[in-house]
């Protein structure tokens, strides 16, 4: 072995070792021999198999399902065992059917008629119609939780109350899907088959694809009287349409113009202001326009030269469009320009046509822009269109409807617009006309539906005059007579009304609502010089015949009916009345109308509100609603709008029912995303959505897009939604530990007085349960969601979870039948007003938990969402034992911190002598300190005694003192070394912080979230610091 002595090499004797050398050697040889044995058993037992090392997997436990055969519309099975937790699929089978089949969702439900006068009132509120092209995302699901919430309060306020639903025909839309599809499979356009055709396949469409929407408003459990559910191609509502253009069209309101419109080459239809995005360009950039291969320049201002008649003279223009100057009728001056007073009368010539263009005066030339000299296109600029009909020059227009250059320009006839802007810029370069091209920031109008650029283009339409119905617009807010919620919008609502423009309402579509406006010829001639004199109006083709004849005083007149259709939002704005039957003078136009509230998104404040409350006045005399509420726009996280190039828009369905990330991506592709954007969309998902979307079912989505709901935006975080998806099963597992504290003979209380037997504790409930009701139904009262969801998550959470429920055990453990029925009938109230109160949000989880409840004898209902909302409860409100157990808690609280620094486990329990400095002190502490006891994990308080040796002492007030017995339950050398190490960690934590917030750059570069994330951390740091050096002392006292 390497430690035996080794002779020298000179053959002579070994040195002689000391006593200390000879016992090191020794030990060794015995340490040696010991590891020999070990080896030798080691070798002689039998060999083992290989075993393969068993990988530890976190058991997942799947949730329940509920498989109980229950057809359609019965009543679910609720006298089975609870899940051990709670499930969305399990909690929300069922439900929705048997509502519907019961009829609570219908205002006819527990009355003979809806004629029936009801001395609470009747509450009626209308679905913003959504696209029935469309599937729901998270805009319509803030929506419905909103109006669903209010709806289900005023139901259970016992009102008559109505929630009408209904879907938008969406002209543009639905046309392109369907002629989008008829392509796909038939290689057709609508063109080839005819309109009549083509309209039958939209309504095949519509019938078979349609419904889809109505199927997820189901799936969030929305409240809805679907038996009322209109389309606004139903016949009720076209008559109602063809109504309200023929009075408008009598009386003056609507009438025929040719001027410029907004159009879309890509629709082929002329489109509305507000259906116009202005993107805001720096300079020169390049955009993807639809039907164009390559990026389209823009943000750029380009001079080019005119040759003066006669002369050796040139004149420089500039644009910004310069493929318009095909359509030039005119180069305009200022009369005071000295520059250009020769050329007063004068001619340029057009270098691409046979074309003498005129140089005229007009003061609205800024003479100081540029070259001083502005080319004038009528036809296709509204600047230049003002100042064509002042100085009367012609209108050419230069472009089809699909954006192609018409009329006598050689090689630039027939190319698309963008092609021929490139064209006409070499071509003016060949000729030497060109000058320069600078960087211009610039506004471009792009259409909010096809995202093409916007083409100004001279086209006969029908316009709707606006200004007088704007002016009672504005008249009804100022006056209070129609109230917008929050009042910060009122400003929008005026800068709307200001100035507005008359509202083009046909489009060049198939699909939509037809206008009833007929051309009329006589003699095969049209029957006025001017064009907008042609036309009647009438509910039919007979009375249209009628006044036709009566206007030209003729019996030889043909018409012939207008091909366009109205746009999608003149039969959204007749929606408040057209769907109770208007113009009859129905039931429910008589019950209904004007609705209670107007609800929806704050981004079509005049899209859609604007216009209802235009048509209700101009044509009923009223109002369509008292009060509208505008909520805030969703966007994500991170404060962005909600994209698909983005990859953040969420279908409500995904995190009602959970979604992997493989299957969030496989979405997109499904879309009509840019292939180029697709990768971009699902990195957006990679970082948003990392593991996918947990399931976090309706109840918990419902709940958390109300308690967000404040200011214009709302921040959507995922795990936010979540959070309350636990809060459910939270109540679920509160709510089934409740329930065994009730037997099978328990009787609950007849009214909600008290019993007189209560403890301090008992009426502390009742209190917290009365201020969370008064609470939730102010705000119910001043649509301050985030004030009603609050109260009813801390009433649950923490009175009821945290204090009540743990109060209890020992209670439920006593032999005290008067304190156990005290506590049941409490108890009882608690879970049945908390269900109540929460009802409206969760329909779902409440109504599955509100039935296995023992049966109230204060009311007898089959359902939560028909039970009596929860009053005021006054009566039972106690600001002082509220005050005395607030105290309690804090001493109960101290406590919990003080064993959690100390590493003490809730199932040790520990002696707490408390010092109190006055009488007052003192009593709240005698009184509450069995409820102390539990809550703070003690097996012992003693009050003004003194405490033993070994204590950590622990300040609440200035007039009270806990020492906390912990001698004998730690090892002090162990915990104060385990604070030391925790100490370090947390020195290295808030030096890094220092460091980082102590740069000079600190305020201005980092992001203010992140800043005051690093603020709170600090503090938190801090502050547990001070409470380990504290805890250290003390254990340093018991060495």
């Amino acid at each position: 072995m390497a430690d035996e002595t080794q002779p020298s090499e000179a053959g002579g004797e070994p040195p002689q070792k000391t006593a200390k050398q000879l016992a090191k050697e020794a030990a060794k040889q015995a340490k040696l021999e010991k590891f020999k044995q070990k080896k030798d058993k080691k070798e002689a037992a039998p060999a083992k198999e290989p075993s393969e090392k068993k990988e530890k997997k976190k058991e997942v436990k799947e949730s329940a399902v509920y498989d109980i055969d229950t057809p359609a519309g019965e009543k679910k099975v609720v006298d089975n065992v609870m899940p051990d937790a709670y499930s969305p699929k399990y909690v929300e089978a069922a439900w929705y059917q048997w509502w519907e089949k019961q009829g609570f969702f219908k205002p006819e439900y527990g009355r003979k008629s809806i004629l029936e006068k009801n001395p609470k009132g009747t509450f009626t509120i209308i679905i913003p119609p959504p696209n029935v092209t469309g599937s729901l995302h998270l805009g319509h699901a803030l929506t419905n939780a909103i109006q669903d919430s209010i709806t289900r309060w005023h139901r259970m306020k016992g009102r008559t109350t109505l929630w009408n639903p209904g879907c938008d025909h969406a002209g543009i839309a639905t046309q392109v899907v369907v002629e989008k599809k008829l392509w796909r499979e038939e290689k057709k356009t609508r063109h080839d088959i005819g309109r009549e055709n083509f309209i039958k396949k939209i309504w095949t469409w519509k019938n078979e694809k349609g419904d889809r929407i109505y199927h997820q408003l189901r799936s969030l459990g929305s409240s809805y009287d679907w038996d009322r559910a209109a389309f606004t191609m139903d016949p009720k509502l076209c008559k109602a349409v063809t109504e309200a253009f023929v009075r408008l069209h009598e009386d003056g309101s609507i009438y025929r113009f040719n001027r410029l419109v907004n159009w879309s080459c890509t629709l082929k239809s002329a489109i509305s202001d507000i259906e116009v995005d202005k993107i805001d360009l720096p300079g020169r950039t390049f955009l993807s326009i639809p039907g164009y291969d390559d990026k389209v320049e823009f943000g750029v201002l380009i001079s080019f030269a005119y040759p003066v008649v006669d002369s050796d003279e040139k004149i420089v223009v500039a644009t910004t469009r310069i493929e318009t100057m095909l359509g030039d009728t005119a180069v305009a001056v200022h009369p005071e320009d000295e520059r250009y007073k020769h050329l007063h009368g004068k001619f340029v010539q057009h270098p691409f046509c046979d074309r003498k263009i005129p140089i005229l005066a007009d003061d609205f030339v800024e003479r100081e822009f540029g070259t001083g000299a502005v080319k004038i296109t009528p036809a296709h600029d509204p600047n230049d269109y003002e100042v064509g009909v002042r100085q009367k020059l012609p209108f050419i227009t230069i472009f089809d409807d699909n954006g192609s250059i018409v009329g006598d320009y050689g090689q630039f006839t027939g190319m698309k617009r963008f092609d021929a802007r490139k064209a006409v810029l070499v071509a003016l370069k060949e000729k030497g006309l060109y000058v320069e091209t600078k960087n211009n920031p610039m506004v471009v109008p792009v259409c909010s539906r096809s995202k093409d650029v916007v083409e100004p283009m001279l086209k006969p339409q029908w316009y709707l005059k606006c200004d007088d119905m704007a002016a009672n617009a504005v008249e009804a807010v100022k006056s209070g007579e129609l109230k917008i919620i929050p009042d910060m919008y009122n400003k929008t609502w005026y800068h709307w009304m200001e100035g507005i423009r008359d509202w083009c309402i046909s489009r060049q579509l198939w699909w939509g609502h037809r206008i009833p406006a007929y051309f009329v010829n006589i003699n095969g001639k049209p029957a006025s010089e001017d064009e907008s004199e042609c036309w009647v109006s009438g509910r039919t083709y007979e009375e249209a015949l009628e006044k036709a004849k009566k206007k030209f005083n003729t019996d030889d007149v043909k018409l012939s009916q207008d091909e366009d259709v109205l746009d999608t939002w003149f039969s959204s704005g007749l929606f408040p009345f057209s769907i109770f039957g208007w113009p009859d003078n129905t039931d429910d136009m008589q019950v209904f109308y004007p609705s209670s509230l107007l609800e929806t998104g704050n981004d079509i404040i005049f899209f859609w509100v604007a216009r209802m409350v235009f048509f209700g006045q101009k044509l009923l005399g009223k109002l369509p609603f008292k009060e509208v509420f505008l909520h805030p726009i969703i966007r994500d996280a991170h404060g962005r709008k909600m994209s698909k190039s983005l990859g953040n828009v969420i279908d409500p369905m995904d995190v009602i029912f959970g979604i992997g990330l493989e299957d969030l991506h496989k979405q997109l592709l499904d879309s009509n995303l840019d292939p180029k954007e697709i990768e971009k969309a699902k990195n957006g998902q990679k970082q948003d959505y990392p593991e996918g979307i947990p399931e976090c079912g309706t109840d918990a989505l419902r709940f958390a897009l109300c308690a967000m709901c404040t200011g214009r935006d709302i921040n959507l975080d995922i795990l936010r939604v979540q959070g309350y998806r636990f809060f459910c099963n939270k109540l679920w597992n509160a709510t089934r530990f409740a329930l065994t504290y009730f037997t099978k003979d328990f009787q609950s209380a007849k009214d909600y007085n008290p019993t007189g037997k209560e403890s301090v504790m008992d009426l502390w409930m009742l209190s917290r349960l009365a201020t969370a009701t008064a609470d939730a139904n102010k705000g119910f009262e001043t649509y301050d969601f985030p004030l009603v969801t609050t109260a009813i998550y801390n009433l649950w959470l923490y009175d009821l979870c945290d204090v009540y429920l743990e109060y209890l055990k020992p209670v439920f453990a006593s032999e005290n039948v008067d304190a156990i029925y005290a506590a049941q009938v409490t108890l009882h109230r608690t879970l049945e007003t908390g269900l109540k109160l929460l009802s409206p949000f969760m329909p779902f989880i409440t109504e599955e938990l509100y039935q296995r409840l023992p049966k109230s004898n204060v009311e007898n209902v089959p359902s939560i969402c028909i039970a009596a909302y929860p009053e005021s409860f006054d009566h039972l409100k106690n600001a002082d034992i509220e005050s005395e157990v607030d105290f309690m808690q804090k001493v109960a609280k101290a406590i919990r911190s003080a064993r959690s620094v100390y590493n003490i486990p809730n199932k040790i329990k520990t002696e707490a002598y408390i010092k109190c400095g006055d009488a007052k002190t003192q009593e709240i502490v005698t009184k509450l300190s069995a409820a102390l006891a539990t809550l703070a994990y003690c097996s012992k308080i003693d009050i003004n005694t003194d405490a033993p040796s070994g204590c950590t002492i622990i300040t609440v007030s200035d007039k009270c003192e806990v020492h906390l017995l912990l001698k004998g339950l730690i090892d002090p050398e162990k915990e104060i070394a385990k604070m030391e190490k925790k100490l370090v960690f947390l020195g290295d934590t808030k030096a890094k912080l220092d460091q980082s917030m102590a740069a000079a750059d600190y305020a201005t570069k980092v992001p203010a979230e992140v800043q005051a994330t690093n603020s709170e951390k600090l503090m938190q740091t801090t502050n547990e610091i001070q409470k380990l050096e504290i805890a250290m002392d003390a254990l340093k006292l018991m060495k």
